[in-house]
């Protein structure tokens, strides 16, 4: 299996980096495939950041843990506001994604901008449907991260299409998690244009 440390198990700290598990032999032959063959797993390109990956595998039982704890308030708070969510508040999870169908593009892009403006970095940037390689439909995606790409910490994106769903994920803090949600929903549903 591989994984990468922007995600869950970087604790929301690593800038780079993933992990390899699994036999001994076949991880054996993935070092050998991504360094140089007769290196192996003694060479890497892991530099100055061992401290940082250490300390990420250390602190990320806590940091999922909250941003699991954030998606169910999630789904609690949007549910109550009539929105369709998956999981559902009380579901069972078996991930930090927790996704919100608006029915239509503009409140879907509302809260996406709202999310950005609730972020701890970049908030004065507003995120912009826009068309990306891959992707059929033009996307949106708001996460003012403190590790650029990091899906741990608190983020929004979503294909411009119906049901217009956007994709939340993570947070390294409930706190955190909360107040961008609660400011998100606001601004979306509560404020005059």
């Amino acid at each position: 299996m591989a994984g990468s440390l922007y995600k869950n198990a970087g604790g929301g700290i690593v800038p780079t980096g993933g992990y390899i598990v699994g036999k001994k032999d076949l991880v054996e032959r993935v070092s050998y495939r991504f360094t140089v063959p007769g290196l192996g797993g003694a060479e890497g390109a892991t530099g100055s950041l061992l401290g940082k990956m250490y300390q990420g595998f250390f602190m990320s039982p806590q940091t999922t843990g909250n941003a699991i704890k954030g998606a169910i308030f999630e789904a609690a708070l949007l549910e109550a506001l009539g929105l369709a969510v998956s999981p559902r508040w009380d579901a069972p999870r078996t991930d930090i994604v927790q996704t919100v169908n608006f029915g239509e593009p503009n409140a879907m892009i509302k809260f996406a901008e709202a999310i950005q403006r609730n972020s701890p970095v970049d908030s004065f940037v507003t995120p912009i449907p826009e068309q990306m390689a891959g992707y059929e439909d033009q996307v949106i995606m708001a996460g003012g991260t403190f590790v650029q790409g990091s899906t741990i910490e608190f983020s929004g994106d979503g294909p411009i299409r119906p049901p217009y769903t956007l994709y939340l994920q993570g947070g390294l803090t409930y706190a955190h998690i909360k107040l961008a949600i609660i400011g998100a929903a606001q601004d979306t549903f509560y404020t005059k244009d």
